[in-house]
């Protein structure tokens, strides 16, 4: 983590790993293939996002190796399960703060955290909802400074465009 308490890119994606993975036991590759699919669908591709191996996980003891028996035909097959370790790092994760501004990483942390919002108590969650606020009206004081000095023409529209879009942001945040 960065000293303010927010998450570095590698971390996003620690974090999709372990959510997925608090929501249920899954197969490598379908764990992979989720955490790809959200990081790239919200963020664009970027190998420094797709960085983080799921062994290094394992290797740290966050996850873990299970089998498990299936039909009678096909034996046994292994899964990926989240172990008491990782549970603490995923809330670790998911408490942290957001950056502003608003940026690829900002934004892969705002949708992770709203995915896996579900998975923290209550107390926890009217937290996360307060940080996203917090960020989001230190984006809206920014832009409202810029807008100040350069809002004249098309940049102005663009601003107040951006503007309204913050206000939705922390409207929405605040009914979570």
């Amino acid at each position: 983590m960065y000293r303010d308490n927010t998450l570095i890119p590698t971390e996003a994606v620690r974090l999709a790993a372990l959510g997925a993975l608090v929501e249920g036991d899954c197969r490598y590759g379908a764990l992979s293939s989720d955490v790809r699919y959200f990081v790239t669908h919200i963020s664009g591709p970027s190998l420094d996002l797709l960085g983080t191996s799921l062994e290094l996980l394992q290797l740290e003891g966050l996850l873990e190796t299970v089998d498990v028996e299936t039909d009678e035909h096909e034996g046994k097959d292994q899964l990926l399960r989240i172990t008491v370790a990782g549970r603490a790092i995923f809330e670790e994760l998911m408490l942290s703060n957001v950056r502003a501004p608003m940026n690829e990483v900002s934004n892969l942390v705002i949708a992770l955290k709203i995915r896996f919002l579900h998975l923290l108590s209550q107390n926890a969650r009217a937290e996360q909802a307060e940080t996203l606020i917090e960020m989001c009206e230190t984006e809206r004081a920014r832009l409202t400074e810029l807008r100040k000095r350069h809002g004249d023409g098309h940049l102005g529209d663009w601003l107040v465009m951006e503007l309204r879009r913050l206000d939705d942001r922390i409207t929405w945040f605040q009914q979570l």
